[in-house]
């Protein structure tokens, strides 16, 4: 189950972004062992206007989607589930405001009835660009995307630091071992874990940039599984933490060594998360971004 929160036939929350309500609390990542992650300043989150209406010559909905990563000063990585099976009208902008969701709610009682108008105000637009072979098999779905921006633009209105991509099978070299012995950090503006409650069963909370611990649970040839059990200090991704960043420190630097793909449904339990050091990755990713 994909950690978006997307659409499926008009636009519904697919599992990364789900139900993130106006009246809920704000908050993002599980609600165990998370805080807040202010300086993570280039994760960020993807943004999209779109119609929902049927008359495609303007769009009617604004949301925040997934979230992703800057990886140099005009290109934000995120998954493909999350920039694929759009209407046609749709548009994709990528905001670093640390309250996104916060954001959209102030523009949106200053534009009302502009979702394009909400969409420029918290974020810049750019041009999406799916892996050309997603979805792929369950070994490797290609599940990777990156949006384009225009570098000025950005950095008018947002002041980061690119995150680091990992060298070629820098997951391959410390071994299971390792990795047993590596810290890990997921980030993102999803929402919380399963609460039931008298509707039953929901996803509170989303729309601001959170950080909590995973722990290494297994390698494969294009995935990582990160334990995000609370016991072990763990937190976690949920629905809206698609395609964000999984930190990892590599030779004493943070590295983003994968991006959020899925999990188990209540979102308790482990963040399956697609690897960047693979040769398939790289691949695609060479055009957009100089590799190290």
């Amino acid at each position: 189950m994909p950690h978006v929160r997307i659409h499926a036939a008009a636009v519904l929350l697919a599992a990364g972004a789900l139900v993130a309500g106006a009246a809920l609390p704000a908050s993002a990542i599980n609600s165990y062992n998370a805080a807040p992650a202010p300086e993570r300043t280039e994760v960020g989150a993807l943004v999209a206007t779109w119609d929902a209406d049927g008359d495609p010559a303007t769009p009617d909905r604004v949301d925040w989607v997934c979230s992703g990563t800057m990886v140099d000063a005009n290109t934000f990585l995120t998954a493909a589930h999350c920039t694929t099976d759009w209407p046609e009208n749709v548009r994709f902008f990528v905001s670093l405001e640390q309250d996104v969701q916060g954001a959209l709610d102030e523009a949106g009682r200053a534009h009302p009835g502009d979702p394009a108008a909400v969409a420029e105000e918290v974020g810049v637009e750019g041009v999406a660009h799916s892996h050309p072979l997603y979805p792929g098999p369950s070994s490797d779905t290609r599940d990777i995307a990156v949006v384009e921006l225009d570098a000025a633009d950005t950095a008018d209105r947002w002041s980061f630091t690119p995150a680091a991509l990992p060298a070629a099978g820098a997951l391959d070299t410390p071994g299971p071992r390792g990795l047993d012995a590596t810290g890990f950090v997921v980030a993102g503006y999803g929402t919380q874990e399963s609460h039931r409650g008298p509707g039953g069963h929901t996803h509170p909370g989303g729309g601001v940039r959170m950080k909590a611990p995973v722990s290494f649970n297994a390698l494969n040839n294009a995935w990582i599984r990160l334990a995000m059990t609370a016991p072990q200090g763990n937190g976690g991704a949920c629905y809206g933490d698609s395609g964000g960043p999984n930190f990892a420190e590599l030779d004493g630097r943070r590295t983003l060594v994968a991006t959020t793909i899925t999990g188990d449904g209540p979102c308790y339990a482990t963040n399956v998360v697609y690897r960047l050091d693979t040769a398939g990755a790289r691949a695609f990713l060479s055009p957009f971004v100089t590799l190290p």
